[in-house]
């Protein structure tokens, strides 16, 4: 994997963005932290940023009526928290708690539009970035709440 400047060789997030946009993208990071069971943002809030972990672990969990809040995957270093800054209605389709004690990256989803905005190949590199990461989350998602909430397999009468 790749070193990324005043970081980690394991931000897998940031390994699809060429090292010249990193140079640009990174001097908008600030570095943030989080305690153990912290609510990090609820599903329906407004997405105004996003975060690379550093270290740690944060679950993602999506409210289940008359049941509550269902993980449906747990994420860590390396992974990007938070993609719904980059489209409207830009409202997190998910929420997110840590389950230990988290560093991260911080971005502020709005100077990284502007950027993106300024250098449309880092705009792209950044987009097929959260796309892979949209994806990946969308099938866990899936295959987390078939095993939750999915048919039971009938068993057989002896």
């Amino acid at each position: 994997m790749t070193a990324h400047p005043g970081g980690p060789a394991d931000a897998r997030m940031l390994d699809a963005v060429p090292a010249e946009h990193l140079a640009r993208l990174m001097p908008l990071a600030r570095d943030a932290a989080y305690p153990g069971a912290a609510r990090i943002f609820e599903e329906g809030q407004d997405a105004d940023r996003f975060w690379v972990i550093r270290s740690g672990t944060v679950a993602l969990d999506v409210q289940v009526p008359g049941r509550g809040r269902a993980v449906v995957e747990t994420i860590g270093p390396g992974d990007l928290l938070g993609w719904s800054w980059l489209c409207p209605p830009r409202q997190w389709h998910l929420g997110a708690e840590t389950r230990a004690p988290v560093r991260a990256w911080e971005f502020d989803a709005a100077a990284v539009r502007d950027l993106c905005a300024e250098h449309p190949a880092l705009g792209l590199a950044l987009v097929t970035a959260v796309a892979e990461t949209i994806g990946d989350r969308l099938r866990a998602t899936r295959t987390r709440l078939l095993d939750l909430y999915g048919p039971r397999q009938s068993r057989p009468t002896p």
